[in-house]
């Protein structure tokens, strides 16, 4: 039979289980609790005026949205000039940042403990907590300044792929670290060239873990509203031409909240950029887990 004393000690250490249980609990529903109210506030201000029109109709100006504000009607228009902005600039900044970090995460993985190695990823890193706005502005003075002479989607997409470019450097290393290296030595093993080794062996293996690299990074990007001020400008049309200025749906949002008529449009815009970043998140989740 126990004693008293461990019949006590059994109970006290009981009840600071669950003490320090409902405390996690507590503390994990005020962490969740912020991201919940933004949703549903997102979901209920923003759901009216989310229809097949505001995907493929261009932006209403202040004189269509004042009239229908005081009609009690729905503000006509979309934002299709901002969805394919938004689309055309991550599609290059793709383009651009893709390739560079595969081969940059290649070359860290291949030259461990190298000087050289060394400090590309230490600039990758800091390059990883360069503020957004210092990345624009950088994008300015080199693209818009003197490659574009003028505010374009192309200088847009650099700017988004400089900043993508870290996050894709070092998933690229991290994934090949996990690649067995015998795959790699009998691969070379056979008297294939490295090349081949590289593009036929270690990246197909490790092709969910790039994949979910690329899209955090498209999702990082796709919400970004500061370096495009200063590189992309904004455009009230339709525009595929890369030479000039583009929206996208951070700017248009940007646009909405300095005119009063078009409040509504700002929720609307706000839920389906929200949608996007979260399908990419989604979708990088399940690459991910398609790796084990």
């Amino acid at each position: 039979m126990k004693s008293i004393t461990e019949i006590d000690n059994i109970g006290s250490r009981t009840k600071k289980d669950r003490i320090f249980l409902g405390l996690v609990v507590l503390l994990s529903v005020v962490t969740v609790s912020p991201i919940v109210l933004i949703i549903f506030k997102l979901i209920t201000k923003g759901y009216k005026q989310l229809n097949f029109g505001f995907l493929v109709e261009k932006m209403p100006d202040t004189m269509q949205a004042m009239t229908a504000v005081a009609n009690n009607e729905l503000i006509p228009g979309g934002i299709a000039n901002a969805i394919l902005g938004t689309l055309l600039m991550v599609a290059l900044a793709s383009v651009i940042a893709i390739p560079v970090g595969i081969i940059s995460g290649v070359y860290l993985y291949e030259n461990q403990g190298k000087w050289m190695a060394n400090l590309t990823r230490s600039v990758s890193d800091i390059l990883q907590g360069v503020p957004s706005i210092v990345l624009g502005l950088i994008s300015y003075l080199w693209v818009v300044k003197h490659i574009t002479n003028g505010f374009s989607a192309l200088a847009g997409s650099f700017a988004l792929g400089i900043m993508m470019l870290p996050m894709i450097v070092r998933s690229t290393e991290e994934t090949l670290k996990m690649i067995p290296q015998t795959l790699k030595e009998a691969g070379l093993a056979l008297g294939i060239p490295y090349w081949r080794v590289l593009f036929g062996i270690l990246i197909p293996t490790g092709f969910s873990g790039l994949m979910t690299g690329i899209l955090l990074a498209v999702s990082r990007v796709i919400g970004e509203t500061a370096p495009l001020m200063l590189t992309a400008l904004g455009s009230s049309v339709i525009n595929t031409n890369i030479s000039k200025p583009t929206s996208a749906i951070p700017l248009v949002i940007w646009e909405f909240y300095n005119d009063p008529n078009m409040v509504d449009l700002i929720w609307s815009s706000s839920l389906l950029l929200m949608i996007m970043v979260l399908a990419f998140n989604l979708t990088a989740k399940q690459v991910a887990a398609s790796r084990k």
